[in-house]
């Protein structure tokens, strides 16, 4: 089975004031396979937001290595790194990050423009995506005509509209109903059995954590226990 993501003795630290360094990972190595659906878990301050944005490319590591793919991306230009992450993978945040002023649709039209750098594009599959995710009412809503649930289904849609090998999510399911949880749930699910997209996702929800092949716990900026799941 190919490796398609993989962290070295992987530390970060926070910078306070001139002297102090604050640390948020201490040494976690990692392989995670093609087509793997994880989980990580851990109490709050235990450094899993911090291990996915060095994952993502959004943070640099203070010592270690991240491999994504068979590049190494640990030491490259901010440019290498956006690049990487424009071509590997897709983000969906807890926040949401939707532009406000663009619609569910115009939102997936933007995602698919910077992937690309092309205006034009298959309405039908933008379409299709939103459908899936019962959306196909609502596309041309901006982010305040929706809910915080379908917000966070559109913020999905377009993590996975350029059809990312890595889907990296952070607590998607957090600040969500029970319904809205379980649509986002069974899309994850059928990114990853059908389409063998690898997904990392933060969770605290034992029940989000259930549909994973693995789960990944971490405390104090390490991981502590590895845990095949079914």
């Amino acid at each position: 089975m190919k490796t398609i993501l993989k962290t070295e003795d992987l530390t970060k630290s926070y910078r306070i004031g001139k002297k102090i360094d604050v640390p948020a990972l201490r040494g976690v190595s990692l392989d995670i396979q093609e087509g793997e659906f994880v989980a990580i878990m851990g109490p709050s301050g235990c450094g899993k937001s911090t291990l996915l944005h060095l994952l993502g490319g959004l943070l640099s590591p203070t010592t270690g290595r991240i491999i994504i793919d068979g590049e190494d991306i640990s030491n490259v230009s901010d440019a290498k790194r956006t690049d990487i992450r424009r071509r590997k993978i897709g983000f969906v945040f807890q926040r949401f990050n939707l532009f406000p002023t663009l619609s569910a649709e115009g939102n997936l039209k933007l995602a698919e423009r910077i992937h690309t750098g092309d205006h034009s594009h298959d309405d039908s599959k933008r379409r299709e995506v939103l459908r899936l995710l019962k959306l196909e009412d609502k596309m041309h809503h901006k982010p305040l005509e929706l809910s915080g649930g379908e917000q966070q289904r559109v913020a999905l849609a377009r993590a996975v509209i350029n059809e990312p090998a890595i889907i990296l999510a952070d607590e998607p399911t957090g600040n969500l109903d029970t319904e809205n949880s379980k649509i986002v749930l069974d899309m994850f699910r059928r990114l990853n059995e059908e389409f063998n997209q690898t997904i990392i996702m933060i969770t605290h929800n034992p029940e989000a954590a259930a549909v994973c092949s693995r789960t990944i716990n971490m405390r104090d900026g390490r991981v502590v226990e590895e845990e095949k799941v079914g």
